[in-house]
């Protein structure tokens, strides 16, 4: 039987494998007993970061100090994405400042918020709508998603079907524009936040709401 990493590209390989580097040592730094210890996790990180520099392109310390700015036990980051439909089927999409590409409203949950509370204030901020939570359509892994490019970190994905009650004006320091799109007829997506794929199958949802929650 073949083994599914060998779909894998060695160069993925190795990116997947410095995150999960990345995570032991953060982990060994958060449970260390002595300064030998302390070291040891230290120099793994260091390992890592200069494994994510070669297949990246970036800067070692660069990574090393991004990888750093976590600490306690290591976990995948959590995004949550607000995808919303009006009565024709188009999506509500929003052109982010940071690259002047198109998105679902979304990002980083918060510490202290609720999945529900994260994608609703994300859907007020970035779209300037007030919604309402439908249902979670999937909790997805970005790296099996595709979504590019990759991160020096794990990341899940919450796709969360909203419903628009009133629609607003978005916070001008994040937002350059907001649209309703046919998904036949799509602006330049953000890749690293949402590609087609997941927004036709979000769309799969917003037709059948009794489907069931995607995992992967």
């Amino acid at each position: 039987m073949t083994d599914v990493t060998d779909a894998v590209p060695p160069g993925e390989r190795v990116r997947r494998a410095a995150v999960r580097l990345a995570a032991l040592a953060q982990d060994g730094l958060t449970f260390a007993v002595s300064d030998y210890d302390t070291d040891r996790y230290r120099a793994m990180g260091g390992l890592a970061a200069e494994l994510l520099a070669a297949v990246s392109g970036r800067d070692a310390d660069d990574l090393a100090v991004e990888l750093g700015r976590d600490s306690g036990y290591a976990t995948p980051k959590v995004d949550v994405r607000a995808a919303c439909f009006d009565t024709d089927e188009r999506v509500l999409l929003m052109r982010e400042r940071v690259d002047g590409l198109w998105s679902l409203p979304g990002g980083w949950a918060d510490p202290g918020d609720s999945p529900t509370d994260a994608v609703l204030r994300e859907l007020r901020e970035e779209a300037g709508a007030v919604g309402e939570v439908v249902k979670l359509v999937a909790c997805w892994d970005r790296d099996r998603q595709g979504n590019v490019p990759p991160l020096p970190v794990a990341v899940v994905k919450l796709f969360v079907l909203c419903r628009v009650v009133e629609l607003g004006e978005p916070d001008a320091l994040e937002t350059l524009d907001v649209g309703w799109f046919d998904l036949d007829d799509l602006p330049p997506l953000s890749l690293g936040r949402v590609n087609e794929r997941q927004l036709r199958r979000c769309l799969a949802h917003h037709r059948d709401p009794t489907l069931p929650t995607e995992l992967d």
